[in-house]
This record gives structure tokens, sequence and C-alpha cells, in this order.
């Protein structure tokens, strides 16, 4: 059988389009921040390109959609959803969840990696190696298995809603519009890793990624490394 079958359904992954602090590297958890002026070109531009009607992120198709309640994350769902026009998305398919948003980055709020690692290595927590998010944690915020705890409640949801349709008798894509560093954890905990494995992935800003499921197997979770455009 195919790997591409768009009657499979699939989870979109939509990144925040840039912020002030995307541009400086600047880790953003819990901090308010508008999208830049370029920040809503790069959504509306991807938007125009890959949602509506007969394209990738067909609104028809669309059971259920997950937004983090972030004020860049809820500015990017509005346009991502509206850039052609009335999506036609019923409102009760939408939910703002907690479960999405991004890492709470604690008392590293605000700062770059050099900067966290510096820190660290002066408070003498990282001596003997430096620190890395992925098996470490936040200081003063989230843990590794709180993440992985909240994104796998996530990922039975949308399983429960999308086993019943494996076989494309209806249509059941879902969208999660959150941050960078969630949706790679996201993309870790679909495919049944643990959040410390190494797994090198790249987002950019107002960017769409595409998970789904091999043999239309819901056992199968896979990630798209290509995929063919309506």
């Amino acid at each position: 059988m195919s790997d591409l079958d768009a009657t499979t359904p699939r989870v979109f992954i939509a990144r925040h389009g840039e912020t002030e602090w995307t541009k400086n590297g600047r880790y953003t958890g819990i901090t308010e921040l508008e999208l830049t002026a370029d920040g809503v070109k790069q959504v509306t531009g991807t938007a125009r390109q890959l949602v509506g009607p007969g394209r990738l992120i067909d609104p028809a198709r669309i059971a259920k959609v997950w937004v983090s309640p972030r004020r860049r994350t809820q500015q990017t769902f509005q346009l991502l959803l509206s850039a052609g026009g009335d999506s036609g998305l019923e409102e009760d398919k939408v939910t703002l969840t907690e479960d999405i948003a991004e890492w709470d980055y604690g008392i590293y709020e605000g700062l770059q990696a050099g900067e966290i690692r510096s820190l660290r290595r002066e408070r003498r927590l990282d001596e003997s190696r430096d620190w890395h998010i992925w098996s470490d944690g936040c200081e003063g915020g989230e843990s590794v298995p709180s993440a992985s705890k909240r994104l796998d409640r996530l990922i039975q949801q949308i399983r429960t809603i999308q086993q019943p349709h494996m076989d494309g008798s209806k249509p059941a894509d879902v969208v999660l519009v959150a941050h960078g560093l969630i949706l790679r954890a996201f993309v870790k905990r679909w495919l049944k890793y643990p959040l410390d494995t190494p797994l090198p992935m790249m987002l950019s800003p107002g960017a769409i990624g595409i998970l789904s499921y091999r043999n239309r197997d819901i056992d199968e979770p896979a990630f798209f490394i290509g995929m063919a455009l309506p």
C-alpha cells in the first residue's frame, strides 16, 4: 500500500509566525507577544498557498483544531484559517488548550541558549556536560515528564477522533497551531520516542508540518518527509 494516501487522517502542525523574540532567538514561553509584520506575511503566505477548499488543508476535512492560548498562536490561527475568506469551520471544532502551549521555560524565559548555559554553569549545574532542554527541562519551569504527559494526553484525544475513520470513510484531519519547541516535542511523542531521543528537526515560523499513519494503521504513526500537493 502506498504511504501517500490523502484519505488517511492527518495532523497538520502549524507554527506561529515571527515575533521580536523569534528574531532574537529568545526562549519564549508564557510571554505574550504579537506577530511582527513579517510574521503576518509568513502566515498569510502559507495560508494562501495551502489552506482552502481543495487545498492541502481543506476546512471541510478538518475534524478538530487545537490552538495554544498564547496571543501569537491565536493571531496565527485567525490568519491561517481566514486568508481565503470564510473558512466554514464550525466554532465548536476549535479548542484553546494549554496541552499544546509552549514549554514553560521558568527562569530561562527571554534568554538565548548561550545565556542559559552560562547561567547554569555559574550555578554549578552542568559541570560535566552542557544543558539540554530535552533531558534537563527548565529551572522553575516545566520538566520533561510534565511536557511528555500533556502531549501524550493530546495525542490520545487525536487518535480517539481519527481511529474510527482510518479507512477514509469520513474526513478526520486535525490542526495544531502552536510553537516551535513544543511542536517538535509533539512529533517525538507522536512517533512514540522519548523526548530526549536525538531527532534534529526544523520548523520555520509560519510553517506547516504533516503527520499521519502508515498503512492506515492507528499503531503506525509516521511523518511525511515530502508530500505532493493537491
